[in-house]
């Protein structure tokens, strides 16, 4: 009998597509408190403006905000505390010959549960100017027109 392998999402970037170019992302893992997983569980996370950091060959993420489970007593931790994410040292190192680059920051996208643990979804992006995230919101408006106009065809 085989397993269900089920992916949850259970906190996303949303803002991150809209402010950079996603280059590459790759699946790790994070280490977290009992407490922290309880309640990124029950949908406390929030990824908003958070990013990561390489120090010491180590990857962490920074300002992912994790809310205090509610039952949770002195064993809750500081909500943005920083976070080790679970990387081997070549994955390390590719990310880090990106960020060497002008431009170029490592963006937590996602917090799901894959087969039980919390995984983060990492990514490296390159920032967007201002005229390209114009470029971005009108080409989506000119396909939303599209899909309306061609509803309205279809409706007779």
């Amino acid at each position: 009998m085989s397993k269900v392998r089920e992916n949850k999402t259970l906190a996303e970037n949303k803002k991150a597509r809209h402010d950079y170019f996603i280059e590459e992302s790759l699946e790790c893992g994070i280490e977290l408190v009992g407490t922290e997983v309880k309640s990124i569980r029950t949908g406390r996370a929030n990824l908003k403006d958070s990013y990561a950091e390489i120090r010491n060959g180590e990857i962490f993420a920074c300002n992912i905000h994790v809310g205090p489970y509610k039952d949770g007593n002195i064993n809750n931790r500081d909500p943005l505390r920083r976070r080790k994410l679970l990387l081997h040292k070549k994955e390390i190192r590719r990310f880090e010959s990106y960020i060497n680059q002008q431009g170029y920051t490592l963006i937590p996208l996602s917090l799901y549960l894959k087969d039980g643990r919390v995984k983060v979804q990492l990514s490296v992006g390159k920032g967007k100017k201002e005229y390209d995230k114009r470029d971005v919101m009108l080409e989506k408006a000119a396909k939303r027109d599209i899909a309306r106009q061609f509803k309205e065809q279809n409706k007779y």
